[in-house]
């Protein structure tokens, strides 16, 4: 094997570990698991806790552009490094909690803040800019296979030292597990791609193309798959760090309900990485149409259904609905934007996306407080997803590459990520 494979697969691992101490597994993934004891501890509502969830969301809709701008013209490698140090000791710092509400905000501010950088976006930046053939399969490892086991990983954990040892305990451990796994593997692995290395102005190498995120803007089929993906992936993932408490509600155990989120979660690992192989294949962003509805069924099978074969169905047809969502996301902005300016243009699809994840699980628990149960709000999941899949029958076929990708010669570089 060549240096230059070894590096790139090093680099494809470097990604994949990321993703699996990334925020979304690490702290979203678990945050049914530690909602209800926060509540009993400090006597707060379910609504007041679920808040947090809103300020990394909204944190995420600033940082993601921010960030994705940064790793267009420096390079992703130098943001990557010392965002994840921070979020790791962000995340353990929350055993330290007196019971005080606002610094509860404030550590989730700095979680939002840090883990936003190290998080998909970035890490789909480098794995594009590294795999042109078979790109949607490498993306689709490195997030499906990176946040799908570590979303199986963390709330394992977490539910084990939870029950035995406390939710302070809990905290304690995984901002560990996330500096001890993730930090020595980003040091020695990750690179940045040599067209995409910073050069001594600090800029990006010239040599790579595509629109800057103005011209995309102007395109319908940017609107398209940003309202797409931030409607319905927006909801299932809202609905994802939930399962556990809609599931308890209804009188599920949890070792119950933490099947089937592991069921969820390897789903939309397997999802994104078929999507990937898929998308590589088959040139029509219609292939994912069909999947993504199946998360409707999903929604409605996790309300309604009882007994674990049905609930286990309801996660393994949510996996796959969420995970040819974000599994397409990233390739549709390659095919159809090109990678002049691809961290700023995920960056910001992702705010869109994320700033749904922050709305939706405080309706979630809202309509919780209010009415005892999650009903309304998973029906109305369903609304969304329903909405988004007709959005995605919209989109028109992919441009030629030359089309879909061109420098635009009279371009100011300054405004390439504008």
């Amino acid at each position: 094997m060549s240096s230059a494979r070894q590096q790139k697969l090093g680099v494809l691992a470097a990604c994949t570990i990321g993703n699996i101490v990334s925020k979304t597994p690490a702290v979203q993934a678990v945050f049914g698991t530690f909602l209800v004891p926060l509540s009993e501890a400090f006597g707060w509502p379910r609504a007041a806790i679920s808040v947090v969830l809103t300020i990394m969301a909204l944190t995420a809709a600033v940082i993601y552009p921010l960030a994705g701008r940064v790793a267009d013209t420096r390079g992703a490698r130098s943001i990557l490094i010392p965002s994840l140090f921070v979020y790791a000791v962000a995340v353990a710092s929350l055993a330290l909690m007196d019971g005080t509400l606002w610094q509860f905000y404030a550590v989730f501010f700095v979680i939002g803040s840090f883990g936003s950088i190290a998080s998909t976006p970035i890490y789909s930046k480098v794995v594009a800019e590294w795999f042109d053939r078979g790109r949607g399969t490498a993306l689709g490892i490195s997030a499906g296979l990176g946040n799908g086991l570590g979303a199986v990983f963390f709330p394992v954990i977490a539910a084990i030292v939870v029950s035995q040892y406390g939710w302070r305990t809990g905290y304690a451990v995984i901002g560990t597990l996330v500096l001890l796994i993730g930090l020595p593997t980003m040091l020695a692995l990750l690179r940045d791609a040599p067209r995409s290395a910073p050069a001594a102005t600090g800029e990006a190498t010239a040599s790579v193309s595509g629109m800057g995120l103005r011209e995309a803007l102007g395109r319908p089929h940017f609107w398209l798959i940003i309202v797409a993906v931030a409607s319905g992936g927006g909801a299932t993932t809202a609905i994802f760090s939930h399962v556990v408490p809609i599931l308890t509600d209804r009188g599920y155990g949890i070792d119950v309900a933490t099947t089937v989120l592991s069921i969820f979660a390897l789903t939309t690992s397997a999802a994104q990485i078929l999507c990937g192989r898929l998308m590589d294949r088959f040139q029509t962003p219609r292939i994912v149409i069909p999947t993504v509805a199946m998360a409707i069924v999903g929604l409605i099978l996790l309300e309604f259904g009882t007994g674990l074969a049905t609930l286990a169905l309801a996660g393994l047809l949510l996996g796959i609905g969420m995970g040819s969502q974000y599994g397409a996301l990233p390739y549709f902005i390659s095919r159809y934007f090109g990678m002049r300016a691809f961290g700023a243009i995920i960056g910001t699809m992702y705010s869109a996306v994320i700033a749904m994840q922050g709305i939706t699980p405080v309706l979630l628990d809202h309509a919780y407080d209010v009415q005892g149960t999650y009903r309304f709000a998973v029906l109305a999941a369903c609304t969304a997803l329903a909405g988004a899949t007709a959005l995605l029958l919209l989109l028109p076929g992919y441009p030629d590459r030359a089309e879909a990708a061109p420098v635009m010669p009279d371009a100011d570089p300054a405004v390439a990520t504008a």
